[in-house]
């Protein structure tokens, strides 16, 4: 399984941008799907995870009401809808699929290469 994510960019604070990750590979339709994002010098942190059927969606608290997560299971593509965006969400950010939870922390299985998101002041 490969994922593909794009999107990013340079916005200014209060932008907007959308992130795309289309998965090739295999189907991920029955697989859940959702972001991660690393900013320079912190660990990389879960934001948004979204079930097979779109029904079960979570998020972090520093993202709840700003970021939107979707998919398109006949595309195969996960979405990062983000608005009211601060210099604090400057980071790269990763798509994952599929894993395991455990607890509340999912563990993916398939990582993509990550796209940068850079939000200036």
């Amino acid at each position: 399984v490969q994922l593909q994510a794009c999107g990013g960019g340079l916005v200014q604070a209060g932008g907007s941008l959308r992130l795309s990750c289309a998965a090739s590979g295999r189907t991920l339709s029955t697989s859940r799907m959702g972001w991660f994002r690393q900013a320079p010098g912190k660990e990389r942190e879960f934001l948004a995870r979204i079930g097979s059927t779109g029904r079960l969606i979570s998020y972090t608290d520093s993202v709840k009401g700003r970021f939107t997560i979707s998919r398109d299971n006949a595309e195969n593509t996960v979405y990062l809808q983000m608005n009211s965006l601060k210099p604090e969400d400057t980071a790269v950010y990763y798509c994952a699929a599929a894993g395991s939870l455990w607890g509340s922390t999912w563990r993916p299985d398939y990582w993509g290469q990550g796209t940068l998101v850079t939000v200036s002041s």
